[in-house]
């Protein structure tokens, strides 16, 4: 009895998971706008997990720490984004680092696109012009 009380408390215990990567503020501090390119912020802080939209506009690296409790879904602890912006030279023009306080909650759209067909297969739409071609649609 005492070895299944044990069990369902330690099933219960807080699980802590860390995912990704940030680069900590000693090693930002090392980088200065205006004088570090591309490849020397690689070379101080690694890779990032992200690029901009356009490569050239930033690098991003992105951590999160989430916590559950037993069959619960995960709560996320904390999150921080680091922005690192790049000149049209090449050369960082700005850092910043986000954390969770500062997001904000998006809601997702779920949007679904109607068929215009009613009634008809998907294989029938597919073999449906199978035998409607004829030699002078192909000829100039």
């Amino acid at each position: 009895m005492l070895l299944a009380l044990v069990l369902s408390l330690a099933a219960c215990t807080a699980r802590m998971r860390n995912h990704g990567y940030t680069p900590s503020d000693a090693d930002l501090a090392a980088l200065q706008v205006g004088v570090d390119t591309r490849e020397s912020v690689i070379e101080a802080v690694g890779s990032p997990a992200g690029y901009g939209v356009l490569r050239e506009s930033g690098y991003y690296y992105l951590s999160a720490r989430t916590r559950t409790w037993g069959p619960r879904e995960p709560e996320f602890v904390d999150r921080q984004l680091v922005a690192i912006s790049f000149t049209e030279a090449g050369r960082v023009s700005n850092i910043e680092r986000f954390t969770l306080r500062d997001g904000n909650v998006v809601a997702l759209s779920r949007r679904v696109t109607v068929s215009n067909v009613k009634g008809v297969s998907f294989l029938r739409q597919l073999l449906g012009n199978l035998g409607r071609f004829q030699a002078s649609d192909f000829l100039d």
